[in-house]
């Protein structure tokens, strides 16, 4: 890989790694294909202990997001509460009272799924189709984060890599920042686990990123460059494999997928460029795998029921989630 040729990379790798036309000309469900209903049948057979993990980070004003391109963290106001009930103003008989509250946020603040329209490639979206005649003020036409509303149940299987590289790198349990993961670390980390990829699997890589970040929370410093600074994640070598395996979808417990800074001199999220367009691949951010992890590395388990729903927001391009898994 030349790291001074982002360009030459990206179109060669946009060439061997895209499913243009593979489930026809209207597809909208991507590598969602993949996930049918046998897939689903043989997920629920993960199920042995019924033991439930929530995979999300709370959504709350103390968030990781710092501003970039006007992400914030979640505002959160009360329209009703105990305070107006004890008060007897909301105007209900027979001393009935009730709290409400809105939230307002940016539907990729926090644990989310990036939607098929959410990147393009020079210019064109998932399946070739012009980027414009997608994505227009009135949100995503074709490939709204509410066509696949129904998708995201599956076989989930957790890669903890922080786990299996990161003692050898002097960071037990954690991927330093920066740190490229190949295939060859997603294959190794598989094998030492016991644990098959198979097609339609949604896949959770956990890198330890998260755990770096809740320890400088916990601490009184907080999120530091969580969102949008350095971080271990995928390498763009990946594209491949991430193409080849027939995985579902893909999330990890960082904020952008993929390695920070990014391979090449001059390059911002090419994975990305690739996997969102090309393959029409499904990228989960910010999950937090931590609770999970222990469990499996205890019970020697890393495969499960995955429950990640998106909100089917009428046209959004990625979706708030609460995914849930079951083991």
């Amino acid at each position: 890989m030349d790291r001074s040729d982002p360009e030459g990379a990206i179109a060669a790798a946009a060439q061997r790694c895209s499913n243009w036309g593979r489930w026809g000309d209207d597809d909208v469900r991507g590598t969602l294909n993949h996930l049918d209903d046998d897939a689903r049948v043989r997920a629920a057979a993960s199920v042995v202990d019924g033991r439930s993990f929530s995979l999300s980070l709370r959504f709350e004003t103390d968030g990781p997001q710092k501003g970039w391109r006007r992400r914030f963290n979640p505002v959160h106001t009360m329209t009703d509460t105990g305070t107006d009930a004890e008060a007897g103003v909301q105007g209900f008989p027979h001393g009935i009272g009730g709290a409400d509250d809105v939230i307002a946020m940016p539907l990729q603040c926090a644990t989310q799924w990036d939607g098929l329209g959410h990147i393009f490639d020079r210019g064109r979206a998932w399946n070739g189709r012009r980027a414009g005649q997608v994505v227009t003020a009135a949100g995503d036409q074709v490939t709204g984060i509410e066509t696949v509303a129904d998708g995201f149940a599956g076989r989930g299987v957790l890669l903890d890599v922080g786990r299996h590289l990161g003692a050898g790198l002097g960071t037990p349990g954690e991927l330093p920042d920066g740190f490229a993961v190949t295939a060859d670390h997603l294959e190794a980390t598989a094998s030492a686990q016991g644990v098959t990829v198979q097609r339609g699997d949604v896949l959770v890589v956990r890198t330890g990123q998260l755990t770096r970040a809740r320890r400088s929370t916990a601490a009184g410093t907080g999120w530091g460059d969580y969102a949008g600074g350095p971080a271990p994640g995928l390498s763009f070598t990946t594209a491949d494999w991430l193409h080849g395996s027939e995985i579902a979808a893909v999330a990890t417990d960082t904020w952008g997928f993929e390695v920070r800074p990014n391979e090449f001199d001059d390059a911002f999220q090419p994975l990305h460029q690739i996997a969102i367009p090309r393959i029409g691949l499904f990228l989960g951010e910010m999950w937090d795998p931590d609770a999970l992890a222990e469990h499996c590395a205890r019970t020697g388990r890393w495969s499960f029921l995955l429950v990640a729903a998106p909100l089917p927001v009428t046209g959004a391009v990625g979706s708030p989630v609460n995914p849930i898994a079951i083991t």
